[in-house]
């Protein structure tokens, strides 16, 4: 029993000496990855951004068109069928389908239109005849009318003044009655020429009316203008228009066929550092399908006004970067990452930006790892270094964090 617990008391102590030794091996700060260099070489700074690829030039693929002479107006129409995105394809072949239910039933409507206004006219016309056949009989009829009475007038001169004079108011009634009936011939005549004209007038319109729209719903099956790689057409909110998606007379683009051979990286620039880029400067680009190789290119504009782009409050500048050369590998919506030259300083001593601390005498400083407090005059910085105009010289070795017990160390003036 005594035995137990003297073993039971060895292995404790044992167990007590060994946590003791492992606290304080342990309680040691590894002190290896907190300290850097002062460099000196070349420094650069610049702006990094994402974007995607797009090509310099393109070929709209349209969709029908509704102006130009036309008489057929339609709201948006949409996008019933088209081929995958990255087809390529021949010119004339296949792209997109619209959907015609819109155009056929006015298509329709107007037909019917017509088919009524034809009718009109012939019925018109066949009114009019016999309307002018039976004028032109009472005419007839009434010149025998007046002809008479012109005879009874001649042979009632030996009669009495009265007969005489029934016999002139006969003749001038039937010669009214005749001129009234001229009248009436030509104002019906004149009429009809009105009415028919206005009549053949809508015909012909409604008539050009249909062409029009048979020649609009002809385009509505879309091919391909010249050979190339579909692209889906981006809208103003960065949507793709795809099948489902509304075009109209006023954006007739269903899609798009990118010349490859030149292509431009569009990124979107912050609006704290977009004042820093200007047309001209140099980037490098990397694409996410090809991280192991870079590209060169150039800025070739900045937008003068910010937006909003979806689902951020963030206000951004476009910027569009041309890409030097021709890589055939290259298809536009790759996403880039762009790193744009804004200013490069050779031979200036750097350190890292969080090496710097400030006094509450807002002098700059650093912790050399010799125990001292070096005051520092910084120069430009870029995201993660700063130049040191004076206070460091190069292979120094400094503190990354503030060091433990950072009341002991002192500024060098201090010591002496």
């Amino acid at each position: 029993m005594k035995r137990t617990i003297i073993t039971t008391g060895i292995i404790v102590v044992i167990t007590l000496i060994a946590l003791i030794v492992f606290n304080k091996l342990t309680s040691k700060t590894d002190t290896s990855g907190i300290f850097t260099g002062v460099n000196k070489g070349n420094f650069e700074i610049t702006v990094s951004a994402t974007g995607e690829l797009i090509a310099e030039k393109s070929i709209d693929i349209m969709g029908p068109e509704f102006f130009g002479g036309r008489d057929v107006r339609s709201a948006d129409i949409k996008i019933t069928d088209l081929v995958p995105e990255g087809t390529e394809v021949k010119a004339g072949d296949y792209v997109a389908s619209l959907d015609r239910t819109e155009l056929e039933n006015i298509l329709k409507d107007t037909r019917e239109r017509l088919t009524s206004l034809v009718a009109n006219l012939e019925m018109m016309l066949l009114d009019t005849a016999i309307t002018m056949n039976n004028i032109r009989d009472q005419i007839s009829n009434q010149r025998h009318t007046v002809d008479e009475a012109a005879i009874t007038l001649r042979n009632s001169k030996y009669e009495p003044p009265t007969t005489i004079r029934q016999a002139e108011i006969s003749l001038d009634q039937a010669q009214r009655v005749l001129d009234q009936l001229n009248r009436s011939y030509k104002l019906k005549d004149a009429q009809t020429r009105v009415n028919v004209r206005n009549l053949r007038w809508y015909i012909s319109r409604y008539e050009r009316r249909i062409r029009d729209y048979e020649d609009v719903l002809a385009g509505f099956v879309i091919t391909a203008p010249s050979p190339g790689m579909i692209i889906y057409k981006r809208t103003r909110r960065g949507t793709k228009r795809k099948v489902g998606s509304m075009i109209n007379p006023m954006d007739r683009v269903v899609a798009t066929l990118p010349d490859l051979i030149s292509m431009i990286s569009k990124i979107f620039v912050s609006e704290v550092e977009v004042t820093k880029v200007q047309t001209g400067q140099p980037v490098i680009i990397t694409i996410d399908a090809f991280p192991s190789k870079n590209y060169s290119g150039t800025v070739t504009s900045k937008a003068n006004i910010g937006e909003k782009l979806p689902n951020t409050d963030t206000k951004v500048f476009e910027v569009l970067v041309r890409i030097d050369g021709t890589d055939m590998n290259l298809r536009p919506s790759m996403t880039t990452n762009n790193k744009i030259l804004i200013k490069k300083f050779e031979d200036v001593i750097f350190i890292p930006i969080e090496c710097v601390h400030t006094g509450s005498d807002s002098i700059q400083f650093v912790y050399t790892k010799s125990g001292y407090k070096n005051a520092v005059v910084l120069g430009e910085s870029n995201e993660k270094d700063v130049i040191i105009k004076k206070g460091l010289e190069p292979g120094t070795m400094l503190y990354m964090t503030v060091p433990e017990q950072p009341e002991k160390f002192r500024f060098q003036d201090e010591q002496k």
